[in-house]
């Protein structure tokens, strides 16, 4: 059946009684491969809600790379875990705003109508570490739009009402879609993990990518002062406008990358650039690093490692170079460095984050907006690195600058890139 993109923003019934079907961007595993292939528009059944489970409509929904890796199947197929085999597909997207419109048995916080954003982190209600150490060390502990079947680029989506959080006022739909998953990640690993403190020295890798532009402003919101390693001066600029006290152009330390390959001559020549790095940092800072925020992985961790502080705390939640890290153990041991692994957040921690959109402290970075058509084509520019920032998709919402209904800052729209 051919779906009507132009129908899309409509839907034929009010909050609190779902429709039959949906439109949907589904992956299929026997179409797994470019994004461009394995997206495609489908009508289908719309879910029911649960025990503590909610449907949301969907008026905007936020890209990230991890539905790149669902479309082509690597590193692992999304297909063979989470709740997948049960449904046989599966509908991509870890971000969204949108308006509650039906409630499942037990959910007593929310009602149809609400307007919400929704955090990406999903575990059983039963595991025991929900309820007394941390949902994220739950073994049901999975990612919502990507290690399960029904995400946000759908105009219906499936969430446990514990994901839900207050729109922010001053946010239109795309705004409110565009930060949760990056966001919520820096806020735990600065806060939570690192126990940042005013007045603390941060070294922030990719300062100007999703992950970093968020971290920069964490660091000032908590007086903490941090310089951000950027791809070029206009990034730079950039970060300095969040709140960064300067930055440095990866360019000029090129040498100091990890491929992993390096003859000992090699190595030798690439520390010798890290350390050129590193009195960098300090000249910026006034002094080392307590703090050294982390997600290159294998071409950079060599030199974080290095260049922490003793005693200093290297955070780590991804490794886009390689996950395969190597470095000289012995300016851990010796200088009684720590690394902290951190991935995603808890309810808790994205409700405090949430709060400090809403108060205007922290802001969304935005770079372009989509219409429904086009989740193929942004996960396509992912893909081949054609992206120059967030990107936004419109669902619900018709157009562009929908939802705000408060006075406030808004996104802040630029071009970035790590």
């Amino acid at each position: 059946m051919a779906i009507d993109l132009q129908q899309v923003s409509e839907v034929s019934t009010e909050p609190g009684e779902l429709p039959k079907t949906m439109a949907a961007w589904v992956i299929r595993e026997e179409r797994q491969g470019e994004p461009k292939d394995a997206f495609q528009l489908e009508e289908i059944e719309v879910p029911e809600p649960g025990a503590f489970e909610v449907i949301v409509r969907v008026m905007a929904a936020g890209v990230n790379y991890n539905n790149v890796w669902a479309a082509l199947g690597k590193p692992v197929s999304v297909m063979k875990y989470g709740d997948h085999p049960e449904y046989g597909h599966h509908i991509g997207g870890s971000d969204a705003s949108g308006v509650v419109w039906k409630v499942g048995a037990g959910v007593t916080r929310w009602k149809p109508g609400d307007e919400v954003v929704v955090h990406c982190n999903q575990a059983s209600y039963e595991d025991p570490e929900v309820h007394g150490l941390d949902p994220m060390a739950a073994p049901s502990q999975k990612i919502w739009g990507y290690e399960t079947t029904w995400g946000s680029f759908a105009q219906f989506t499936k969430v446990q009402a514990q994901q839900l959080l207050p729109k922010p006022k001053a946010l239109n739909w795309e705004e409110a879609a565009s930060y949760g998953l990056v966001y919520f990640t820096a806020y735990r690993m600065l806060i939570t993990r690192c126990k940042i403190q005013a007045g603390a020295n941060v070294l922030i890798w990719g300062a100007a990518g999703g992950l970093g532009v968020f971290a920069t402003q964490l660091c000032a919101a908590a007086g903490a002062h941090c310089v951000g390693v950027v791809s070029s001066a206009e990034k730079g600029e950039l970060v300095k406008r969040l709140g960064a006290v300067d930055y440095i152009d990866r360019a000029e330390f090129s040498g100091m990358m990890r491929t992993g390959k390096e003859t000992p001559e090699e190595d030798k020549a690439r520390f010798g650039v890290s350390r050129e790095f590193s009195k960098r940092v300090k000249q910026i800072l006034g002094d080392a690093p307590d703090i050294v925020f982390e997600h290159v992985g294998q071409a950079t961790f060599p030199t974080s490692v290095f260049t922490v502080k003793p005693f200093g705390k290297v955070v780590i939640c991804a490794g886009t170079t390689g996950f395969n890290l190597d470095f000289d153990v012995r300016y851990l041991w010796m200088k009684q460095k720590e690394i902290l692994g951190s991935h995603f957040a808890n309810a808790y921690e994205c409700m405090k984050a949430n709060e400090l959109i809403e108060s205007g402290q922290i802001r969304p970075v935005l770079w372009r907006t989509l219409g429904f058509e086009g989740v193929a084509e942004a996960h396509q520019l992912m893909l081949e690195n054609k992206h120059l920032g967030k990107i936004s998709i419109l669902v619900g919402a018709d157009s562009e600058g929908q939802g705000k209904t408060a006075e406030g800052p808004g996104a802040i729209r630029a071009e970035v890139g790590a």
